[in-house]
């Protein structure tokens, strides 16, 4: 029987985007983290920011923050967090922050082009947001990036941190990011025991639960995962055997939501492949 990498390896080569295919490469076949940098730093553009699709919902060529976000989660999967690269990014976001100190959510340049109906952004200054403010901050902190933004960033996503009382997982799994990595550590444990009695109550803890839905595994992806001590033993086993079942027949994972075109859902089923497997390896599930 053909196994789970060699079908979804199949399901990449005939749909993934390059940089999937080489984040499974390097993740399963032993391949170093230069092919994955190279491969991001396609989407870096001039001004120091990522873009160009690099989030597929989304199809604007220009920078936005949350491409940032996902460039610097990927430099820090391959343990490669390229200093120049990530100074010429912290660039551009000092360039587009608010006076808060925050970054928006997105920028204006997203409604030129197709995207998903929540990426549509009203107004030509939107205001600072904790996604993705937060997990970049905490990022830069983790790799202990010196830049005169991180200062500012920082200073925003305690005050939101501290007085939120957000029940969305957009909006947690980033100040988690911040949390872990910011540089107050006896304020940053009182905030996560805080986040850590709210999340229970927002788990999706049925496994064939359809929909837009965050169960155990979107929260916990890996067991070194902050929300791992949130979730027995039991209840993980269920979903890491749930989400193997989900593998499609052509060896890819599905996504739950509708995308703006066929190319889009490929890319983005890409996405959530690889991030399936590497889940499924961190609980050693293959």
């Amino acid at each position: 029987m053909t196994s789970v990498l060699d079908r979804a390896r199949d399901f990449l080569l005939r749909n993934g985007r390059l940089l999937e295919r080489r984040l499974f490469e390097h993740h399963f076949e032993g391949a170093s983290a230069e092919p994955v940098v190279r491969s991001l730093a396609a989407y870096q553009g001039r001004d120091g920011g990522f873009g160009s699709a690099l989030e597929p919902d989304k199809r604007d060529p220009h920078s936005q923050p949350v491409d940032v976000q996902i460039a610097f989660e990927i430099l820090d999967e391959v343990d490669a967090f390229d200093p120049l690269m990530a100074g010429r990014a912290c660039d551009w976001l000092a360039s587009i922050a608010t006076p808060e100190g925050g970054l928006p959510f997105a920028l204006p340049s997203v409604n030129a082009s197709p995207h998903a109906v929540w990426w549509k952004v009203e107004g030509e200054q939107p205001p600072a947001d904790i996604n993705p403010t937060a997990a970049i901050v905490g990022l830069l902190r983790k790799h202990g990036i010196d830049h005169p933004w991180v200062g500012r960033g920082e200073a925003f996503c305690w005050s939101v941190v501290e007085t939120s009382e957000t029940e969305q997982f957009h909006d947690l799994m980033p100040m988690i990011a911040f949390l872990e990595h910011t540089t107050d550590r006896s304020r940053a444990q009182a905030a996560l025991g805080v986040l850590a009695q709210r999340i229970p109550g927002l788990v999706e803890l049925d496994a064939d639960a359809v929909g837009y839905v965050k169960k155990p595994l979107d929260w916990a992806p890996t067991p070194a995962s902050f929300c791992h001590r949130l979730f027995s033993t039991e209840v993980l086993g269920h979903h890491l055997a749930a989400l193997e079942a989900r593998q499609a027949d052509d060896g890819g994972w599905p996504i739950s939501w509708e995308t703006v075109g066929p190319g889009p859902q490929l890319e983005y089923r890409g996405v959530m492949t690889v991030a399936a497997l590497k889940t499924l390896k961190a609980y050693g599930a293959l």
